[in-house]
């Protein structure tokens, strides 16, 4: 056993296990974060939105050094069928401000920079190292953990858990259940590398421009899911995800479905020619506010997608990630402050904080919306986006049909798939669960 004792053990170097890290070695606590990669980032070959005020919460100046790709000042979404999309998009010149709101990045590149920012705070990180369970006292209060290392236990008055939404610890320990199929996305990506010049001609960008794609229709096959394309400086972040279940189901698989959607007219010009060198897999939580574990313990508090926290309508993740991760070590920072012991009692400070936070509140406003997307699947990811496109087609083409017998068959159209009433069931039943 490791004979040095810590005021807190993280679990996981990902965005929320970095941020809790940083925050509390920067108030002082003593602090050991244990990642079983080689480097913090490297497991993520993927890229990734970073939300630039929730890490300004946490590093005011990181703009100076931190390895960001581009500043994001458009967001298109595509609703596709087979041969085409409609589409909305948003661009604003006000994007290009001193201090932009989001970037994309790199997670191998970041995640590594972020875990530096926790050694220059003072905590010990150790990487390449698999926690195997927790240590427990005789009352069964979590007092550390155990690692495949050769020393085995080491100590600590709180662990926190920021291992992931697959993340086998909490589960084998008995803190949560495993995640459900149906609360679970898969998502494969693909970095596709092109010259500077190319993309930018490509996406209409100029100088560290960027911008976001979503896509979603008949690319998940009826399944509940999205595709989307990230333009970094000097590649493509391009991918695909699908709820686990889904794939269980239809027997369809991820890479089936990257391969068309990369082959789709609309987007195989953006990636024309270029060179692909990653390919990852990764998975996301989608359950959302009815799928939050407990979140603390008896010596434990679970951060970040460990505790489903993503926010899926609006694709939000990381910020979600790093604001539960500094909560949490402020809300450790506190009780420990006071000298109060890292028990149920006192660590219900973590989730008052977090629920007072946008986190919960977004998450809560939300909490409908998973359960209708993955109940009607069909609707939404397939026959609506069908009769959108043939509903456009008709209303572009000039072919001497008169425009009111183009709209009755456009509405023949829609009521012929849906019926009437199944069209104002399903438009009622979004707003209720948007609201």
């Amino acid at each position: 056993m490791i004979e040095e004792k810590f005021d807190a053990i993280v679990v996981g170097a990902g965005m929320a296990g970095n941020a809790a890290a940083l925050t509390m070695a920067e108030g002082g606590m003593k602090v050991l974060q244990l990642e079983r990669g080689e480097y913090s980032g490297s497991k993520n070959v993927q890229g990734a939105i970073l939300y630039a005020d929730m890490l300004e919460k946490l590093l005011p100046d990181f703009r100076e050094d931190a390895p960001l790709e581009r500043h994001l000042v458009e967001q298109r979404f595509w609703m596709m069928d087979d041969r085409s999309h409609t589409g909305l998009h948003y661009r604003s010149e006000d994007f290009n401000e001193d201090k932009p709101n989001r970037y994309t990045i790199i997670r191998a590149q970041f995640d590594k920079w972020f875990s530096q920012k926790v050694r220059e705070a003072g905590a010990t990180v150790l990487c390449e190292t698999t926690v195997t369970d927790l240590a427990r006292d005789s009352d069964g209060k979590v007092i550390g953990v155990r690692t495949d290392r050769r020393d085995g236990e080491i100590h600590a008055d709180i662990v926190v858990l920021a291992e992931g939404v697959n993340g086998m610890l909490g589960t084998r320990a008995g803190l949560r259940e495993r995640p459900k199929p149906e609360k679970v996305a898969l998502a494969v990506k693909e970095m596709h590398f092109l010259p500077r010049e190319i993309i930018e001609a490509r996406f209409n960008l100029k100088s560290d421009e960027g911008v976001v794609i979503e896509a979603v229709g008949t690319i998940s096959r009826g399944m509940t899911g999205m595709g989307f394309i990230y333009a970094n400086k000097e590649c493509i972040s391009l991918g695909i995800g699908c709820l686990v279940a889904d794939f269980q189901r239809t027997g369809e698989t991820p890479y089936g479905l990257l391969d068309r959607f990369k082959r789709h007219p609309s987007v195989a010009p953006l990636i024309e020619g270029s060179e692909v060198k990653e390919y990852s897999a990764h998975l996301i939580p989608e359950g959302g506010f009815k799928a939050i574990p407990q979140l603390y313990g008896n010596g434990w508090v679970v951060i970040g997608d460990a505790a489903q926290l993503n926010n899926t309508i609006h694709r939000e993740g990381s910020n979600l990630a790093m604001t539960s991760g500094r909560i949490a070590a402020e809300a450790i920072l506190r009780i420990k402050s006071r000298n109060q012991p890292m028990i149920p009692q006192y660590l219900a400070l973590y989730k008052k904080m977090l629920d007072e936070s946008f986190v919960i509140k977004d998450l809560r406003k939300y909490k409908d919306m998973p359960a209708l997307m993955h109940t009607r699947s069909q609707n939404f990811f397939l026959t609506y986006p069908q009769l959108v496109s043939k509903a456009m087609q008709n209303f572009l083409r000039v072919d001497g049909t008169p425009k009111i017998e183009k709209e009755k068959l456009t509405l023949r159209s829609f009521t012929s798939a849906r019926s009437r009433r199944g069209l104002f069931g399903d438009a009622f039943r979004l707003a209720r669960a948007w609201r």
